[in-house]
């Protein structure tokens, strides 16, 4: 609701209509903005409000950007070996920022824009930019996933799970790489595919999963294949 510059004066909480007042020294077009409702494609059917959408499509992400497989494989091993409370718990969300093959930071939270949101007000109070990053995520690539990966200029977008239409339309409408259901040496390219650089051994790779390397080509294959068609 708030621009960039906008000053926040006051802030106040009315205990009786449960309800927080945010005082502007400048105007606000709020009301206008709440007019316009679009339904989101996560699993809770969020809500996003006004000009979101349009600022959306005016954001221009790195296309010199790249992710190596290597890369891929690295932050997954590091990822999975990352004590949280999920480990302890379950019913956990982890998001992680990347840069190359390093994961920088590890938030978590009950819900997975939550912690989505956590790392976007660590980049923004350590003045981190999101053009060269990765944002790897557990949770599913949602439209609300998708939007906020956009929001923060990080071009690339990783998940171990899967992924609803609407996040797929959105991240291709976006020019964003997106890679859904990341595990091992496995994964799904559902958009952004000129980003990825096949750099690993997939021979090699194969022998370390077991699989014969033949087979193994074959399901490289059929995932690039499958992530251009998917829904």
């Amino acid at each position: 609701m708030l621009a960039g510059d906008d000053a926040v004066t006051a802030v106040d909480y009315d205990g009786d209509l449960d309800v927080v007042v945010v005082r502007t020294r400048s105007e606000s077009s709020y009301e206008q903005k709440l007019q316009r409702k679009i339904r989101t494609s996560g699993c809770a059917q969020g809500t996003i409000f006004g000009d979101i959408m349009e600022r959306f499509d005016d954001i221009r992400l790195d296309t010199a950007a790249e992710v190596r497989c290597s890369w891929l494989q690295s932050l997954f091993l590091q990822i999975g070996r990352q004590p949280s409370l999920y480990q302890k718990a379950g019913a956990i969300h982890g998001c992680v920022l990347c840069e190359r093959d390093r994961p920088l930071v590890y938030m978590e939270d009950v819900g997975r824009h939550n912690a989505v949101d956590k790392i976007a007000g660590y980049m923004h109070r350590h003045g981190l930019g999101g053009r060269d990053k990765i944002f790897y995520t557990t949770g599913r690539l949602t439209s609300e996933m998708v939007i906020k990966t956009v929001q923060m200029e990080i071009p690339i977008l990783v998940s171990r799970s899967g992924f609803t239409a609407w996040g797929v339309d959105l991240a291709r409408r976006a020019g964003l790489t997106l890679i859904g259901r990341a595990r091992g040496q496995r994964f799904i390219v559902l958009s952004g595919g000129e980003r990825l650089v096949y750099d690993l051994d997939f021979a090699k790779a194969a022998a370390d999963d077991g699989l014969d390397p033949r087979e193994q080509g074959r399901s490289k294959r059929s995932g690039e294949k499958s992530a251009d068609s998917a829904p």
